[in-house]
């Protein structure tokens, strides 16, 4: 389980365990969430290359070290991922973004797509898929399978808390892609669980009847 990293940073599980409180409001969690993202963001671009570039202080010139942000995609798994991706993008705000529409059905709990948007040139990107939920892993798997159609140069899936149903989901189908998480939780398969069951707010994917139209152009800046 080498490709597992559990983030136990202190304010990292701080933010959780107050996010997962019974009696914590809408605006909280939202607000914890973004907070959550951009904290676990530090540990899941660790190790982004950086580049050497020449810069202007008001000293002198030298050389400094930034990284590509154009080169790396952030893409949200609708459409619970949307306020996951909100506080990633805090940190690096010149990310692409590309999104996956997904919904579970209520019978086989299998992952039906109905929308997927990518920036050209995946080829060339390193990409971070996040959705706050690990639970059956039938989901994820699916956008996985689904994005590496692109050929991207590598990819990291990041959630806040991950079943060991999810994660041996993802290993056995996916066993090169590291999975990022805050926490692990039990067992979720036998019901097929959604966020709410693990005291997250219901934010999962469903019919996509219920896909805001909208979203067709969502973030068009950011894919570009």
């Amino acid at each position: 389980m080498s490709n597992i990293h559990v983030i136990d940073h202190p304010l990292v599980q701080h933010k959780l365990t107050l996010m997962r409180r019974k009696d914590a409001s809408t605006n909280s969690f939202r607000r914890l969430l973004g907070e959550l993202a951009t904290l676990m963001a530090y540990e899941v671009t660790r190790d982004m290359p950086l580049q050497d570039i020449e810069i202007e202080t008001p000293l002198e010139t030298m050389t400094g070290k930034v990284i590509d942000g154009k080169k790396l995609v952030l893409v949200s798994i609708l459409r619970a991922g949307t306020g996951f991706l909100d506080g990633m993008l805090n940190v690096v705000p010149g990310a692409r973004v590309g999104h996956i529409g997904l919904y579970r059905d209520p019978e086989s709990l299998q992952a039906v797509e109905y929308y997927f948007k990518m920036p050209s040139g995946m080829n060339e990107r390193d990409v971070i898929v996040v959705d706050p939920m690990l639970a059956t892993g039938n989901s994820a798997s699916a956008a996985l399978t689904r994005l590496k159609q692109t050929e991207p140069r590598s990819i990291k899936f990041v959630c806040l808390l991950a079943a060991p149903e999810g994660i041996a989901k993802l290993q056995q189908a996916h066993p090169d892609v590291p999975i990022y998480t805050a926490a692990s939780i039990g067992s979720s398969t036998a019901t097929g669980i959604s966020c709410r069951d693990w005291a997250m707010p219901e934010t999962a994917s469903s019919a996509p009847s219920k896909f805001p139209h909208a979203l067709q152009e969502v973030n068009h800046e950011h894919s570009r």
